[in-house]
């Protein structure tokens, strides 16, 4: 039987690989890797992971944990994943980059580009709906159109 640390650890994997919209889905997921538990487990495992539940693009709300250890670093193609479905508009007001997401996701965001050490980020501030990310001298307009791109949104705002 997996200890409390490897299961919390594999709900955070499968929250990151899976768009998970309940508890029940959890428990099945794990039961398939062989970990039996009750949803009152799945259910003090998310709190104590902090997982909150955020409403995506085209679709209802799924669990998200909104922080990871600083020292993981996020993949390209994690951040790729989090800004094409999270980010719908990019602004920028000279090396300040201002990214809007659907209400509740704003956090998701910040922390997979705080995590993803983008090339001219300096960090984040992240809101409900809104990620503020400070650029490096004259490296904000690089950073607006790298992110407007991993979206998939055109560059004409800046």
């Amino acid at each position: 039987m997996a200890g409390k640390a490897q299961r919390q650890h594999r709900i955070a994997r499968l929250l990151e690989e899976h768009r998970i919209g309940s508890q029940i889905q959890i428990v099945e997921l794990l039961a398939d890797e062989g970990v039996a538990v009750n949803s009152a487990t799945v259910s003090r495992d998310l709190e104590e992971l902090g997982a909150i539940k955020v409403r995506i693009p085209g679709g209802g709300p799924v669990y998200a944990v909104p922080e990871l250890p600083r020292d993981q670093v996020a993949p390209l193609d994690h951040l790729r994943r989090v800004i094409g479905e999270w980010v719908v508009e990019v602004d920028r007001s000279g090396d300040l980059v201002v990214l809007r997401t659907p209400p509740g996701s704003a956090h998701v965001v910040g922390s997979a580009i705080d995590r993803n050490g983008t090339p001219g980020v300096v960090g984040t501030v992240a809101g409900d709906d809104t990620v503020l990310v400070i650029a490096r001298e004259d490296a904000g307009e690089d950073v607006a159109q790298a992110f407007s791109a991993l979206a998939g949104l055109s560059a004409e705002r800046m």
